[in-house]
């Protein structure tokens, strides 16, 4: 049988039951390509005392773990929600398709998570994701500008992902130029910092007062759109404190 388990955004983040049905597993690989985690996992193999298995996106993609779920109990343990990724829907396709049992485990995800931000869940739009870019072999691709613009036309608030190793000055300066680039004028944009861990942050700042910020990863922008009142509130708060 094939479990996919959602490990929350801390240490402590997965459930009772997912970490139970780890214990009862033959295997235990970790998904570690979509995203820093905010702790090791040596200390992930210590909170579910057994061995881990570090797995990559090809292994994940060639869709192996359904083969060898055919013959024991296997776990994939993602950070956050297993859902997330559209590599994961992958395995269960072909899971139903060779008739393997599967069972997906929940946990927390950063969409749960961005609403300490004080910002209303049901406005936003579409997610945007940000590559890193690579200058020297011409990738600096922008099309996730489109989606913040098309969000803030219907005035939606946009997440956006950042991809795995993009350090925080050389995310923000891609956003910068980005949004110089296409003429767009926007206010003060959210930062966010290890959102659902003891080390949580969150700033709201112009571009511009964000620079000289030390964020560790993993961290995430959000573009307001139009604020109601409360959110705008609760937002402002943010340029004095942020969450501890």
């Amino acid at each position: 049988m094939l479990y996919i388990i959602g490990l929350g955004l801390n240490i402590d983040g997965i459930s009772k039951y997912g970490l139970d049905t780890v214990m009862r597993c033959k295997r235990v690989y970790l998904e570690n390509y979509t995203v820093e985690f905010p702790y090791s996992a040596g200390e992930l193999q210590q909170l579910i005392d057994k061995k881990l298995i570090l797995v990559d996106r090809e292994k994940v993609e060639s869709l192996e773990l359904v083969d060898e779920a055919k013959k024991m109990d296997i776990a994939l343990l993602v950070y956050g929600s297993p859902l997330t990724a559209t590599t994961h829907i992958s395995l269960i396709q072909e899971a139903k398709r060779t008739r393997v049992k599967y069972k997906i485990i929940y946990s927390s995800s950063i969409l749960d998570a961005i609403g300490e931000t004080g910002l209303q869940l049901y406005k936003f739009g579409k997610i945007a994701s940000m590559p890193a870019w690579n200058p020297e072999q011409n990738f600096t691709p922008e099309s996730f500008i489109e989606i913040v613009k098309e969000n803030q036309s219907i005035d939606a608030h946009t997440l956006i992902l950042v991809d795995i190793g993009l350090k925080f000055k050389d995310g923000l300066n891609q956003l910068k130029e980005v949004i110089s680039k296409n003429k767009m004028k926007l206010g003060s944009i959210i930062a966010c910092s290890r959102l659902g861990t003891k080390d949580a942050k969150v700033f709201y700042d112009k571009i511009e007062s964000l620079k000289n910020l030390e964020i560790e990863t993993p961290y995430c922008f959000i573009i307001p759109s139009k604020l109601h009142f409360i959110e705008e509130e609760v937002l402002e708060g943010f340029k004095k404190f942020h969450i501890k």
